[in-house]
């Protein structure tokens, strides 16, 4: 059973991968064996998590790519496919979080929008369309979206990132009921409260700074993630499509609205 969680051999390209969420599942699967393509829009950490792969005995091509400008990341797909000769599994990873503005809906602007937007949603749907022809040419891929609770409940003032990250979770299932006939699966990774250095932006005002509230009792790591990555990526989740997998401590158990576990934010006058 454990050879099939195994990663030797495949190609995963992974966008975001250079930090927080992203470069703990990049660790996790150069550790189980993958070859990875590590994409950001910033050069310097996609390079030096490059160079963690291949000290772990993986190869990985670092390509700096915005995945809000389709050329760019058509590019990005062109540049895997010619190194590595296929894409096995693609991670959506890539999140706009220092963007993301909380604020009453009568004073964000259109830039603000479009710019988390894309990144979360639109940038998702280009590297899934670009990696998608020729996944289904070899009749077999994975393609995984990294969501959020955000994306199944409402937050304050949070706009573009609960309704981006609940976009991520129809994609997925629409790329699931769509691409099946290929042999391509899609499958949503929905993490909880896990701090990160990019949370620590306006976004995170909004965010409990403990884990009182969660069921286990405290807040979530990256490196939690990055088992699910390993599973979702390899041969073991095979038959599984179209499903969320939430690592969140607990946060949602007691339903999407809030309950005693939800956090509490006091009203504003």
């Amino acid at each position: 059973m454990l050879d099939r969680l195994s990663l030797d051999g495949k190609v995963v390209l992974i966008t975001g991968g250079g930090t927080g969420l992203g470069l703990a599942m990049t660790r996790a699967l150069a550790r189980a064996g993958a070859n990875l393509v590590i994409a950001a829009r910033r050069a310097g950490p996609i390079e030096e998590a490059a160079q963690e792969v291949t000290a772990l005995g993986r190869q990985a091509l670092a390509i700096s790519t915005d995945v809000t400008d389709s050329v760019q990341v058509e590019g990005m797909v062109v540049a895997a496919l010619k190194h590595f000769g296929r894409i096995d599994v693609l991670i959506n990873n890539a999140g706009a979080v220092r963007e993301n503005v909380v604020k009453p809906i009568w004073e964000i602007t259109d830039q603000e929008w479009r710019q988390v937007m894309d990144v979360n949603l639109t940038g998702a749907f280009y590297c899934a369309r670009s990696v998608a022809k020729p996944m289904s040419e070899r009749g077999k891929g994975k393609i995984i979206n990294v969501a959020s609770g955000f994306g199944l409940r409402g937050g304050r003032d949070i706009y573009m990132y609960c309704i981006s990250k609940g976009g991520i979770i129809q994609l997925t299932r629409t790329l699931a009921f769509s691409l099946a006939r290929h042999g391509i699966t899609a499958n949503t990774i929905v993490p909880g409260f896990i701090p990160t250095e990019a949370t620590q932006a306006d976004i995170r005002e909004s965010l409990p700074r403990s884990g009182a509230f969660l069921p286990v009792g405290k807040l979530g790591r990256p490196e939690d993630l990055g088992p699910l990555a390993v599973f979702l990526a390899s041969d073991a989740s095979d038959y599984m499509t179209g499903e969320m997998f939430i690592a969140d401590g607990g946060g949602l158990a007691g339903g999407l609205a809030p309950t005693g576990y939800a956090p509490v934010v006091e009203l504003e006058p």
